[in-house]
């Protein structure tokens, strides 16, 4: 089974790790786990003020702050995994890279804002859903 993981550094990420390591042989023997980070993108102007090197070491140093949790515990839990990484809105990148790479299941944690803040604010784990034709397991 070939499984994506989002991955943004909450707690919510680490419960859903906790899920995906408690919940292994659920998944198939060896399932091919990858991790995956989106980062929103910095504002144009600010991202073009700070030219393109200072811009990626942000993305770099941020992604490796958000997957530092996420793959201790895959460590830890004897799991492989390979990471993936964008740039773009979080639910929009979640959801087509659950496409383009033809995963069998796709797991992420949510905030698990109430209806009207998902409307007011908008959420990662809606647009996934609304957007995703790939089995999602929503870990709260």
């Amino acid at each position: 089974m070939k499984i994506l993981v989002a991955a943004d550094g909450s707690k919510f990420t680490r419960q859903a790790i906790k899920y995906l390591i408690d919940h292994l042989g659920m998944f198939g023997r060896n399932p091919e786990v990858h991790l995956l980070h989106v980062r929103p993108p910095l504002p144009g102007r600010a991202a073009a003020a700070l030219g393109r090197s200072v811009v990626q070491g942000y993305y770099d140093d941020e992604t490796n702050k958000a997957l530092a949790s996420a793959r201790r515990a895959l460590e830890k839990g004897g799991i492989k995994f390979q990471e993936l990484h964008a740039v773009g809105d979080p639910g929009e990148e979640i959801a087509e890279q659950a496409r383009r790479g033809k995963y069998s299941l796709l797991i992420m944690g949510s905030h698990g804002h109430g209806r009207l803040a998902s409307l007011v604010l908008g959420s990662a784990a809606s647009k996934v859903l609304a957007n995703c034709k790939v089995p999602a397991l929503i870990v709260r």
